[in-house]
C-alpha cells in the first residue's frame, strides 16, 4: 500500500508518493492552485490511478505549536478532501519543510537538477518519509541486552 503526501500551499500543492512497501518517499507532482474543488480534483484522479491507502497532509503550525492563519487554511482544504475519500488523512508538522528540503536539494543535486524539480514536491517527500521513519523506527524496548 502507498502514501501520498500533500504539501498545500496558497499557490501550489506538492505531491509525492511512497514506494509499495512504505519505506521510500518519492517527489511526484505539483498541482497549480486554481480552486479546491478543481484542486481536489487533481488528487482524486492520483488516488485513482495508484494504490493509496493513507494520505500525510503537512500542517504547518505556528512556532508556538498552535493553529495559526495558514494551517487553518490547510485544515479547511483537507476536511473538504476528507470528505470525497474513503481512506484515512493524517496531519504531520511541516514545520521548516521547505527550508529543510531547499538545503538537501541544494547537497544532493546538481545545478541543472535544481532547476527542473520543484520545492513543493520535495517539501511534499519531506513531510512523508519523516511520517515514515516515524511508523519504522524499532523502538528501544525491542532490543535485548545481550551478555
Amino acid at each position: 500500500m502507498r502514501l501520498l503526501g500533500l504539501d498545500v500551499g496558497d499557490k501550489r500543492i506538492g505531491v509525492a508518493m511512497s514506494d509499495p512497501s512504505g519505506i521510500l518517499a518519492t517527489p511526484l507532482t505539483i498541482i497549480e492552485r486554481r480552486n479546491d474543488n478543481a484542486d481536489i480534483e487533481a488528487i482524486l484522479d492520483i488516488l485513482n490511478h495508484n494504490e493509496i491507502g493513507r494520505i500525510i497532509v503537512g500542517l504547518p503550525l505556528a512556532q508556538d505549536g498552535g493553529i495559526g492563519l495558514q494551517a487553518g487554511k490547510v485544515k479547511g482544504f483537507a476536511e473538504k478532501l476528507q470528505k470525497q475519500i474513503a481512506i484515512p488523512l493524517e496531519y504531520r508538522d511541516e514545520s521548516f519543510s521547505t527550508d529543510s528540503a531547499k538545503k538537501l536539494m541544494l547537497q544532493t543535486k546538481s545545478k541543472k537538477a535544481r532547476r527542473n524539480t520543484k520545492d513543493d514536491a520535495i517539501a511534499a517527500a519531506y513531510i512523508l518519509q519523516h511520517f515514515l521513519e516515524e511508523q519504522y523506527v524499532p523502538k528501544l524496548e525491542e532490543f535485548e541486552e545481550t551478555d
